[in-house]
Order: structure tokens, then sequence, then C-alpha cells
């Protein structure tokens, strides 16, 4: 059995590090950086008061679909978020600590709700996440347990936002790059890129989730939208605009973060 376990191992190791998965991972970090770049001019939309598509990741993808070269950038970006979720997956095939192996389960899970998304607007269907989770929120509302359930995917997606931001004051996400091949100015963009940007977005999961928790106790499904909410929350406060223009430099922030791991990033 050990015999047969390392051998399992082996071959997870080698299909991990094969170099064409390596290259896809990376050109997938640079599709993932170009996504945020262009949710961070979603953000900038819904602060101004722009017309826009959903205040997320998909709508950000619907922002392009329309354009020339729309469709194959969305296509280059699903390719390499599909690559980036079998790398996790095997990553979380070779972890041995138990906090490890959630986290690469968690970002298998997202790259391939990202790709979903990505997937959708290629079919030509609207991509709302937004609307799929005012849905499934206004079911569970209709019961007791549906709304305990709505309260812990609100206080989860709280919690991922606090460790977020977490990541970004402490800088906790050096340990993934290798911060030996920087120049000391190198390292320091990518330092206040990657701080920025993670809190920006811990920020935006944190007021996410609270938004659900508060659809919960009004029993109001709009609230349950995501990122979506959570913007459009904020661009209707008197301090609104503001914020949500910081968030939305965050976020740019990150994706340039981003393109900078396709060079720098463990793989």
């Amino acid at each position: 059995m050990s015999s047969l376990t390392s051998r399992a191992r082996g071959a997870v190791s080698r299909a991990a590090d094969h170099p064409g998965l390596e290259r896809l991972t990376r050109a997938g970090f640079i599709g993932y950086g170009v996504l945020h770049l262009l949710f961070a001019w979603v953000i900038a939309r819904v602060a101004t008061g722009g017309p826009t598509e959903d205040g997320d990741q998909s709508g950000a993808m619907q922002e392009i679909a329309d354009e020339p070269v729309g469709l194959v950038l969305i296509v280059a970006i699903v390719v390499g978020l599909v690559a980036m979720a079998l790398w996790q997956v095997l990553e979380l095939l070779r972890q041995r600590r138990p906090t490890e192996w959630i986290a690469s389960a968690g970002r298998a899970a997202f790259y391939l709700y990202l790709a979903f998304s990505g997937v959708k607007v290629l079919r030509g269907k609207k991509s709302s996440s937004a609307d799929t989770q005012q849905d499934a929120a206004e079911g569970l509302l209709a019961s007791s347990g549906g709304r305990l359930s709505v309260v812990a995917a609100g206080l989860l997606l709280a919690g991922i936002g606090g460790w977020l931001a977490v990541v970004g004051f402490t800088g906790r996400f050096e340990k993934h790059l290798r911060v030996g091949e920087m120049t000391a100015a190198t390292r320091r963009l990518v330092r206040r890129l990657g701080g920025a940007g993670f809190v920006a977005k811990g920020l935006s999961y944190g007021i996410a989730g609270a938004l659900f928790v508060v659809a919960a106790w009004r029993y109001d499904p709009d609230k349950a939208r995501g990122l979506d909410a959570a913007l459009r929350t904020l661009a209707g406060e008197a301090y609104g605009t503001g914020l949500l223009l910081v968030i939305a430099v965050g976020f740019a922030a990150y994706g340039l973060f981003a393109v900078t791991e396709a060079r720098y990033r463990k793989v």
C-alpha cells in the first residue's frame, strides 16, 4: 500500500511539475490580472454612476464580450483559469497540512467558478453570478434553516475578506513568490501592489459577507448579490464614491500584482 501511495504521489508531482502546465498556469496569472483590471474599471463606473453590467468578475467579462477581440481574450482567460485550477488540484493532492489543503481547494473552486462564468459568456448567455446568488438566497430565505445557511455563507465570505485583508497588511503573499529573483526595487513594488490589492479585495468581500447576513436578518434577497450588492450599496452612501474609487485602485493594483505572479509565483 505504501509503495502504491508513493507511486501515486510521484505521478502527481510529475504532472504538477510538467513544463506545459507551468507555462499555461503562468499565462493564466496574466489573464487573471487582466480580469481584475477590467473589474477595477467596472467598480470605477459604478462609483461614477455610469452604465455597467453586474459589479463582479462576470460583469467584467460581459463588458468586453462585444469588443472586436473580446471573445478571444475571454477564451484565453478561461484556458488560463482552467490551468490554474488544475495546478491547484494537483497541489492539493500533494499537500499534507490541512490548512494548505483547504487553501488549494478553495483556489481551485474559485478559478473554476470564474472559468465557468467565462464559458457562459462565450456561449452567448448573460453570465450574472449576482442574479444566481440572489435567486439562491431567495429560495433559502423561505425557511428558517435556509436563513441560517445564508447567514453562514455571509460569515464565511466576511471571514475570507478579513483573511485577505490580513494577508495584504502582513505581506504573507510573499511566501508564494520567488522573492530571491527580484531586485530590491521590484520587491518593493510587488509588496505595495499586493498589499493594496489584497486589502481592497478583503474589504469588498467583507462588505459582501455582511450584506448576506443583513439579507437573512431582514429577508431582503436584493442584498444577497455578492460583490455587486456591496459595490452598489457603497455607491448609495455619501462617502461611497470616494471609497469605491479607492477600492477600484486597489483592484487595479491586484491586477498588476497578478501579472507579476506570472513571472515570480512558485509554480
